[in-house]
C-alpha cells in the first residue's frame, strides 16, 4: 500500500472510493457467482482506493496492515435467503468502512475527527444503498433553513428563519459544542467571516465560493437546492 491518506479530506475520499467499490460489488450480479466452485475458507469482501472490489483471503500479516473486513462472508450464503445475506454483508462492510477511516484518522484532532464523522454520515449507508432504504432525515428544528449564515432571510412561505448555530450560540450550554456546521462540499469549518448558504432539501450548508453562490444572488433564491439535491433530481 502507498502512502497513507492523513487529512480529513484525503481519509474521506478513501472512504468514498472504498465504499463505491463494495457497493459496486453488493449490487451487481457478478457478485453472487463469484463464490461458486471456491472452496476457501474465511472469504472476506474487499473495497479499495480505486473503487474496485474483490473477494478473497484475509491478509496473513499479524497484525494485519489494516483493520480486517468480516471473515466468512461465504459460509452463511447457502443458508440464508439471498436478500438477506447481502443485508448482513452489508452491514458488516459498513463496520468495515468506518474502522478503515478512523484508523487512518487515528492522529487527527478532536474537531478533525468529528469534521470527519460528519463527512460520513451524510452518506447513506451501504445498508441502505443494498436494501433501497431512504435514511431517515434529523426532524428540522425550529429556525433551520435559513438562506445564508448570518443573516435573517424569508422562505417560500413567507416566514422568517435564522440560522440555527446562531440560535445555540444565543444560549451558551454544553450543547454548544454540538452545534458545530461543515460546509457540505469541502468539509471545511463553520466560519462567521465567510458567507454560507443552506440547502432547503437536504439541510446541509456550503460555503457560497464552493457552489458559487454570491450573497446577492442567493437574496433572489426562494428556494435554494445543492448541486448533490439537483443530481439527484430532488
Amino acid at each position: 500500500m502507498g502512502s497513507s491518506p492523513r487529512a480529513v479530506e484525503e481519509i474521506f475520499k478513501d472512504f468514498n472510493a472504498r465504499r463505491a467499490g463494495v457497493v459496486r460489488a453488493l449490487t451487481h450480479v457478478s457478485f453472487l457467482f463469484v463464490f461458486n466452485g471456491i472452496d476457501k475458507e474465511n472469504l472476506c469482501l474487499y473495497g479499495h482506493p480505486n473503487e474496485t472490489w474483490e473477494v478473497t483471503l484475509p491478509a496473513e500479516e499479524v497484525p494485519p496492515e489494516l483493520p480486517e473486513p468480516a471473515l466468512g462472508i461465504n459460509f452463511a450464503r447457502d443458508g440464508m435467503q439471498r436478500k438477506d445475506w447481502l443485508s448482513l454483508v452489508a452491514v458488516h462492510s459498513d463496520s468495515w468502512l468506518l474502522s478503515v477511516a478512523f484508523y487512518f484518522g487515528a492522529r487527527l484532532n478532536r474537531n478533525e475527527r468529528k469534521r470527519l464523522f460528519s463527512l460520513i454520515n451524510d452518506q447513506p449507508t451501504v445498508f441502505e444503498v443494498v436494501t433501497e432504504r431512504k435514511p431517515i432525515k434529523d426532524k428540522p428544528s425550529m429556525g433551520s433553513g435559513s438562506k445564508s449564515k448570518g443573516s435573517l432571510k424569508r422562505s417560500s412561505d413567507g416566514q422568517v428563519k435564522t440560522n440555527p448555530r446562531l440560535t445555540d450560540e444565543i444560549y451558551e450550554d454544553d450543547g454548544d459544542e454540538q452545534s458545530e456546521t461543515f460546509c457540505g462540499s469541502c468539509g471545511g469549518n463553520y466560519n462567521a467571516d465567510e458567507f454560507w448558504i443552506g440547502c432547503d432539501i437536504c439541510e446541509r450548508w456550503y460555503h457560497g465560493k464552493c457552489v458559487k453562490i454570491t450573497p446577492a444572488k442567493a437574496e433572489s433564491i426562494k428556494q435554494y437546492k445543492c448541486p448533490s439535491c439537483v443530481k439527484k433530481g430532488r
